[in-house]
């Protein structure tokens, strides 16, 4: 299973800091993820001749692209990557790290061993988000990082590039982590395909609650990379076991259902069943609980408005305009209590918890605007 890894800094001596990156590819994940490592300080260059290049410095060629870059980031769709190594490898320099982002990763580790091989440090990672996700500013952040016993040097190096742009790295084989991504990722795509193509009402006003989680995933998976559903299962050797499992156990439910209730013998009652809590049954411990992941959640919506507060800043001094703006706040204030009130809120106590909002939103920018 995954594990968290150490952080970089401790034990031995920390690992020489990368500066600069090259992106190979620069799609719409390239560019967020270039995005982010530019607001950490890092020199971004990238080359790609099917995607326009904004904010980073773009790259004419491969000798170009890598021409004193710490770290190559291969972000192309998995099916190109051995041949993106193979034209890549003429062009690095001796120390040069070469690191993939692919959402799966034995197909990306084994291109990698065979075409860099010992000679050149390589590392296999997984970001675990994505243009959509950032863009909401969701949080923490989570990077798959692979181990590579020929390269440790080089992997602590990309952990520690990752921990400077908020990343909460794990620690995660290349099949182990197909396998899991196999019943996690994989299928979630699988699900929502299904579940478009059979027609099902994303958006019925009277939707119940156990079924807006299943929108939300069908909304993120069309929002954020609807295009990787068939990489995804080609690509994962996992994938195929997962969806014939699903399959094979929704073939066995259905079948069941289709027996008369007075036909129906004990264990087709026992296969209808759907495990309950157990232990968390109890009302109050359930409610509790409950509670806890509210406040989680609370906790991660502050953590995305501290991003776009953060984003809003660096809007504002493009164009020169002032931290504090008065009037939006003092509309704010009024549409927070006007919710309050209406779903039976105490408007002073909503408003209170805004002022401690806005304080905190207004020392970002100002910290934001002073450096």
């Amino acid at each position: 299973m995954a594990h968290t890894l150490p952080h970089s800094g401790g034990g031995s001596a920390p690992p020489a800091r990368i500066g600069k990156v090259a992106f190979l590819g620069y799609g719409r994940f390239g560019a967020a993820l270039g995005s982010l490592l530019r607001d950490a300080g890092i020199a971004v260059r990238a080359l790609d001749p099917c995607a326009e290049i904004q904010g980073a410095a773009p790259a004419a060629s491969l000798p170009e692209l890598v021409d004193g870059a710490d770290l190559v980031l291969v972000a192309v769709p998995v099916p190109a990557m051995r041949e993106a190594l193979v034209s890549l490898r003429p062009h690095l320099a001796p120390g040069q790290v070469v690191a993939d982002v692919g959402s799966v990763k034995t197909v990306p580790a084994n291109a990698m061993a065979e075409v860099l091989g010992p000679e050149r440090p390589w590392v296999a990672t997984h970001p675990l988000f994505g243009p959509a996700s950032l863009a909401r500013g969701e949080r923490p952040l989570r990077a798959v990082v692979c181990p590579n016993p020929e390269h440790p040097d080089a992997v602590r190096r990309v952990v520690a590039l990752f921990e400077r742009i908020g990343c909460q790295v794990l620690e995660q084989a290349p099949e182990e982590h197909d396998r899991v991504m196999a019943f996690t990722h994989a299928l979630a795509f699988f699900i929502a395909k299904g579940m478009l193509d059979a027609g099902v009402p994303a958006g019925a006003p009277y939707a119940p609650p156990s079924f807006q989680g299943i929108a939300h995933t069908i909304e993120t998976v069309r929002v954020d990379a609807g295009h990787l559903f068939a990489a995804l299962h080609r690509e994962n050797p996992f994938a195929g076991e997962a969806r014939r499992r699903l399959i094979n156990a929704l073939v066995s439910v259905d079948r069941t259902l289709d027996i008369p209730t007075e036909d129906a013998a004990p264990e087709d009652v026992a296969a209808l069943a759907i495990p309950d809590l157990g232990s968390l049954s109890p009302e109050l411990r359930e409610t509790r609980e409950l509670i806890d992941d509210l406040d989680q959640e609370l906790v991660g919506l502050l953590a995305r408005r501290s991003e776009l507060v953060q984003r809003a800043a660096r809007a504002k001094a493009t164009i020169g305009a002032a931290v504090r703006d008065p009037v939006r706040e003092a509309r704010l204030m009024e549409s927070r209590r006007r919710r309050a009130a209406e779903l039976g809120l105490d408007p002073d106590g909503i408003a209170e918890v805004f002022e401690v909002i806005l304080r905190h939103s207004r020392s970002l920018q100002e910290r934001r605007s002073s450096t």
